[in-house]
C-alpha cells in the first residue's frame, strides 16, 4: 500500500470516528467509592478576578447507595442518573457531534433571587482537551441564549461545557453574561 493509500485510510477512520462517537448518561454502576474530582473556579470583571473558589464531588457510601458528597451534602447518585429527562433538559442523551436542543430552567439562588434561563444547544465537536488534571477527549456543548431574574435583569448568555464520557462529569465550563468570564476548570481527578 502507498504512503498516499495509508494516509486517505487513517484519515477516513479517524473522520469516522468522530462522526459516529455517542455517549450515553452514566449510570449508578459506573461510579466508584472513592472517586474524586475538584474543580478550580473564577469570577474576572473587565479582566480582573473577583471570586475564586474550588469545588469537589466525591463518591461516598449513602443511605445504602452511593452519593455525591460535594464537602457540604451528599446527594444520591441514583436520584441524579435515574431522572426522567424533561423536554428541555440541560443534558440531552446521548450526546453526539451535531446534536442540538433547547435547554430551559426556573432557578433560585442563594440569595432569593430568582430567574429563567433559555438557551439553544448544540454538540459541536468531540475534542482533545488539557486542563490542569491532564487531556481527555470530550464533547464541546454550546449553549446559547437569554437569562432573566426577579431582580430585572434580562441579558445573553453564552455556556461552553466540555464533557468528558472518560471521567463522567465536565473538565471546563465557560460562562460568559455581559458583565464577566466564571470559568471553572477540572484540576484533579483521582480513582480509587
Amino acid at each position: 500500500m502507498t504512503k498516499q493509500a495509508i494516509l486517505y485510510f487513517a484519515l477516513l477512520l479517524i473522520f469516522s470516528n468522530c462522526a459516529t462517537t455517542k455517549t450515553n448518561e452514566p449510570i449508578l454502576k459506573d461510579y466508584k467509592i472513592g472517586e474524586k474530582w475538584i474543580w478550580k473556579w473564577e469570577r474576572a470583571v473587565e479582566g480582573e478576578v473577583r471570586a475564586e473558589g474550588e469545588d469537589i464531588q466525591e463518591v461516598v457510601n449513602y443511605n445504602e447507595t452511593l452519593g455525591l458528597w460535594n464537602g457540604v451534602d451528599t446527594v444520591q447518585i441514583p436520584s441524579i442518573v435515574n431522572q426522567k429527562q424533561s423536554s428541555t433538559p440541560f443534558r440531552n442523551w446521548p450526546l453526539h457531534v451535531g446534536k442540538k436542543w433547547k435547554y430551559q430552567s426556573e432557578w433560585e439562588n442563594n440569595e432569593g433571587t430568582t430567574g429563567k434561563t433559555s438557551q439553544d444547544v448544540e454538540v459541536v465537536s468531540f475534542e482533545k482537551l488539557n486542563v490542569a488534571a491532564g487531556t481527555y477527549r470530550a464533547f464541546k456543548i454550546e449553549y446559547k441564549g437569554i437569562v432573566t431574574n426577579s431582580r430585572g435583569f434580562k441579558g445573553e448568555m453564552t455556556d461552553i461545557w466540555w464533557y468528558a464520557p472518560e471521567l463522567k462529569t465536565y473538565i471546563k465550563h465557560v460562562n460568559e453574561d455581559g458583565y464577566g468570564v466564571y470559568v471553572n476548570e477540572l484540576i484533579s481527578y483521582s480513582k480509587p
